[in-house]
C-alpha cells in the first residue's frame, strides 16, 4: 500500500512532535501540584536526570491523543497519520534512556 506524503501528514508530525513540548509545562505544574513541591524542583528534577526526563515526556504524550481524536472525528486522516509519526519519533529517545541509563 502506497501513501502520498502531502502537506495534511506534514503538518500532523508537527503538531505529533510539538505538542508534547508544549503540554510538558502542564504537566510539570500538575504533578508538582499533587506532590506538594513547587514548579522549580520538578523542573530541576527533569533537567538532571533523564529517567523523569523520560516518564515526564511520555505523560506529555498523551495531550497528543487531543489533537489525534480531534482530527479523526474530523475524517482527517492525514493529520491523524502524522501525528502518530511525530510520536513515534520520540521512541528511540525513550528507550534509550530507560534500557542504557
Amino acid at each position: 500500500m502506497k501513501i502520498n506524503w502531502t502537506k495534511d501528514h506534514t503538518l500532523g508530525l508537527f503538531i505529533g512532535i510539538l505538542s508534547p513540548v508544549v503540554f510538558l509545562p502542564l504537566v510539570i505544574f500538575i504533578i508538582s501540584q499533587s506532590q506538594h513541591s513547587t514548579f522549580e524542583y520538578v523542573w530541576r528534577q527533569i533537567s538532571e536526570f533523564p529517567e523523569f526526563r523520560s516518564k515526564y515526556l511520555s505523560l506529555a504524550l498523551i495531550g497528543n491523543l487531543l489533537w489525534f481524536y480531534l482530527f479523526l472525528n474530523k475524517e482527517k486522516y492525514g493529520y491523524t497519520r502524522g501525528i502518530i509519526i511525530g510520536m513515534l519519533c520520540y521512541a528511540p529517545y525513550m528507550i534509550y534512556v530507560n534500557v542504557f541509563m
